[in-house]
C-alpha cells in the first residue's frame, strides 16, 4: 500500500511540512513588489497559472485557511447587503463599450483640431493675462473708474473727428462741423491734464508704500519714483497735443516697467503688477485712439495755439512793444533836438534883430539930436 502514488505523495507532503514551517509555505505567495511588476509587465497579459495552482495539495489547503482567516466578515456582510444606486442617465449606447486603443475605465479623450486648440490656448492666455481675481475689489472698481474719463475723452475725440469728416455742408449727424471742432479744442487740455494727474498719482503710491514700510524701507530709491513722475508728466501741458499724448504714452510705459520691477522685488503687493498692466493697457489704447482720431482731421481743423505758442506770442508781443518804445524814444529825441535847434536859431535871430534895433535907435537918436541942435542954432540966430 505504501508503494502507491497516493501514499508516496502523502509521505512527501508530511516530510516537507516537517522540514519547513507553515510561514514558509505562506511566504510562497507573490510579494507586493513582484505583484506590481507582474501587473505592469507585458507578461501579465499572457496566460499564466495561478500561484495556488502551482502549490501542492497540502500547501494549498494551508494557504486557503490562512487567507480565509484574514477576511473581514463585517465588511463582506456590509457589501453583500449594500444596494447599488441606479443611475440611468449615465447609461447610453456607448457606456458599456470601449475603444481598443484606450485605457480601461477611462473616457476616450477627444482630440481637438489644431486650429481650435491654438485659438483656445490664445484665449486662455488672454484670460490669464487680464485675470484680476487676486486684486482687492475696492482697488479694482476704483481703478477702472479712474481710467473711464481718459477713455471717454478718446472716444469723444474719435466721434468729433467722424462728425467733421462726414459732415455735409457743415452739418453732421448730431452737431455741426464747427461745433465738433470746438469740442476738439476743449478736449485737448482735458485729456492731457488728466493724464498728468494720473501719472502723478501713480508715482505718489510709492510714497505711501514707503511710509507704510511695505517690503521694507528703501529710502531715496522709492521716493525718487514719486518725484520723477510729476517731473515727466506736467511739462507735457506745454507741448502741442500730439507731442503731449506721445510723451505721456512713453511715461505710462516707463512707469509700468518700474512698477513691475518693484512688484518683482517685493516692494508692492503681488497683484499690483497685473493690476497696473490692465490699467496701463486701457490708457495706452485710449492714447492711440485719440492720435488716430486727430490724425484723420489734421488738415481740416485749425490747430489751437498751445501754451508754448502763447508764450512765444507773448514774448514776440513784448519784443514788438519794446521796439515801438525804442522808436518812440528815438523820435522824441529827434524832435527835442530839432526843437532845440529852432530855439537856438530863433534866439540868434532875436539877438541880431535886437542889435539892428539898437543901431537904428542910436541912429534915430543921433538924428533927433541933430534936429534939436539945428533948432537951437536957429533960435539963437533969431535972437
Amino acid at each position: 500500500m505504501l508503494r502507491t502514488g497516493a501514499s508516496r505523495l502523502t509521505l512527501q507532503t508530511i516530510a516537507t511540512l516537517n522540514a519547513r514551517p507553515a510561514g514558509a509555505v505562506i511566504g510562497r505567495t507573490v510579494s507586493p513588489v513582484k505583484r506590481i511588476a507582474q501587473f505592469t509587465s507585458l507578461a501579465y497579459k499572457r496566460p499564466q497559472l495561478l500561484p495556488i495552482a502551482q502549490l501542492k495539495p497540502a500547501e494549498a489547503t494551508i494557504l486557503h485557511r490562512t487567507l480565509a482567516s484574514k477576511i473581514n466578515l463585517k465588511a463582506e456582510d456590509k457589501y453583500a447587503h449594500e444596494k447599488l444606486k441606479v443611475t440611468p442617465e449615465t447609461v447610453s449606447t456607448t457606456s458599456s463599450t470601449h475603444p481598443i486603443f484606450s485605457e480601461v475605465g477611462t473616457e476616450n479623450p477627444k482630440k481637438d483640431i489644431e486650429m481650435s486648440s491654438s485659438i483656445k490656448h490664445d484665449l486662455d492666455l488672454v484670460k490669464e493675462t487680464f485675470d484680476m481675481s487676486a486684486v482687492p475689489r475696492q482697488a479694482y472698481y476704483i481703478g477702472l473708474a479712474g481710467v473711464l474719463p481718459y477713455l471717454g475723452t478718446s472716444l469723444s475725440t474719435v466721434f468729433c473727428a467722424w462728425e467733421i469728416n462726414h459732415s455735409v455742408g457743415g452739418l453732421g449727424s448730431i452737431m455741426t462741423s464747427q461745433t465738433a471742432e470746438t469740442f476738439l479744442h476743449i478736449l485737448e487740455p482735458l485729456q492731457v491734464g488728466y493724464g498728468a494727474v494720473i501719472l502723478s498719482f501713480l508715482g505718489a503710491i510709492h510714497w505711501g508704500l514707503e511710509f507704510a514700510g511695505y517690503g521694507g524701507n528703501h529710502g531715496y530709491k522709492r521716493y525718487a519714483i514719486g518725484v520723477a513722475t510729476p517731473v515727466l508728466a506736467w511739462p507735457t501741458l506745454l507741448m502741442p497735443i500730439e507731442s503731449a499724448l506721445i510723451s505721456q504714452f512713453a511715461a505710462f510705459t516707463l512707469l509700468y516697467y518700474v512698477d513691475t520691477r518693484a512688484a518683482y522685488r517685493g516692494w508692492t503687493p503681488p497683484w499690483y503688477a497685473i493690476y497696473r498692466f490692465v490699467l496701463t493697457f486701457i490708457v495706452g489704447v485710449s492714447i492711440v485712439v485719440s492720435l488716430v482720431g486727430r490724425g484723420e482731421v489734421s488738415g481740416k481743423v485749425v490747430r489751437q495755439p498751445g501754451a508754448v505758442d502763447r508764450v512765444t506770442a507773448l514774448r514776440e508781443a513784448k519784443q514788438g512793444e519794446l521796439a515801438k518804445e525804442e522808436e518812440a524814444a528815438k523820435t522824441n529825441k529827434a524832435t527835442e533836438a530839432t526843437t532845440t535847434d529852432d530855439d537856438e536859431s530863433a534866439d540868434t535871430d532875436d539877438e541880431e534883430e535886437g542889435k539892428e534895433g539898437k543901431e537904428e535907435d542910436k541912429k534915430e537918436d543921433k538924428k533927433e539930436d541933430k534936429k534939436e541942435d539945428k533948432k537951437e542954432d536957429k533960435k539963437e540966430e533969431k535972437k
